[in-house]
């Protein structure tokens, strides 16, 4: 009897794939697949990999048909489809925001009051507008949201952002954000014990992959009598390892550390006397 595969749908092409792969990757899973291939398996892992249009993949997760998806959260949520978010992923990140036309006043929500707004995501919109208590006609459309305004189609946009540049360049202006995105795992509601089993490995990798995001491993050679002031200005994991060294009066510490907040405390921990200070990047971390 064959071993069963884990089933992961993931978008055909673009960032979203490519950033899936690469995690995939990161978690130890290499997989073996070809120029415009549509189903690809690992050697090394039970999974299998589909390549779906977007949009289908919450119906796909539904039914069965993929056991889980690698997808943005805005479109579980513009899908309203019966999976489970498992996993928050930290990447491919963008909001679903509100804009209007440059120069145009804009006072709040309140200010899209029996306007009309264009969109490709009409079902978060309208739980946003019935949150902010406004009536709005909701005008659906695919693919060049931004143009609305500028042929008088609606008086304002909803729709995805990553930088803004977009907008820019349409004369449109950001003003309400209506949701924050990012890539999630979503599982169906069918998945069998044999993968979920599975499952709860790969997310054990994930975790671990994710973990070590933007953490470093901290050493530095500091004199014995000012470990304690050292070890008091360092975040880390529980508490720094101290270690003391051949030479007499002096002390190796060892810590993880977040990069962003390592530059908030060099100048510190170089006035406490601390020195070879060695930042080392961390490829995976089990907590």
């Amino acid at each position: 009897m064959s071993t069963p595969k884990l089933r992961i749908a993931v978008q055909k092409s673009g960032r979203l794939l490519d950033e899936s792969i690469q995690l995939l990757k990161e978690c130890g899973i290499r997989i073996d697949n070809g120029r415009d291939q549509l189903k690809a398996s690992a050697r090394n892992f039970p999974v299998e990999v589909l390549y779906l249009r977007n949009s289908d993949i919450p119906q796909y997760i539904q039914d069965g048909v993929a056991d889980i998806g690698i997808i943005g959260e805005n479109t579980v949520i513009e899908k309203n489809k019966d999976v489970r978010v498992v996993q928050q992923l930290g990447f491919s990140k963008c909001r679903l925001s509100l804009a209007t036309p440059k120069g145009e006043q804009y006072d709040g929500p309140k200010s899209l009051n029996g306007k009309r707004i264009a969109t490709s995501y009409p079902i978060s919109l309208q739980q946003f507008l019935d949150r902010e208590g406004i009536t709005a006609e909701i005008h659906e459309i695919s693919g060049s949201v931004e143009i609305a305004p500028n042929i008088g189609l609606a008086d304002a946009i909803c729709d995805l952002v990553s930088t803004g540049s977009t907008l820019f360049k349409n004369g449109l202006e950001e003003q309400d954000i209506v949701l924050k995105s990012e890539a999630v795992v979503a599982a169906s509601p069918k998945i069998d014990a044999e993968r979920q089993a599975i499952l709860d490995k790969l997310l054990f990798r994930v975790k671990s992959v994710l973990a070590a995001k933007n953490k470093k491993y901290l050493l530095m050679n500091v004199p014995t009598d000012k470990v304690s002031e050292v070890t008091n200005l360092l975040p880390g994991m529980r508490s720094p390892t101290v270690l003391p060294l051949v030479e007499e009066g002096w002390s190796s510490v060892h810590t993880v550390i977040a990069e962003d907040k390592f530059w908030d405390i060099i100048d510190q921990l170089r006035t406490t006397g601390a020195e070879g200070i060695l930042i080392v990047p961390i490829d995976k971390m089990i907590l």
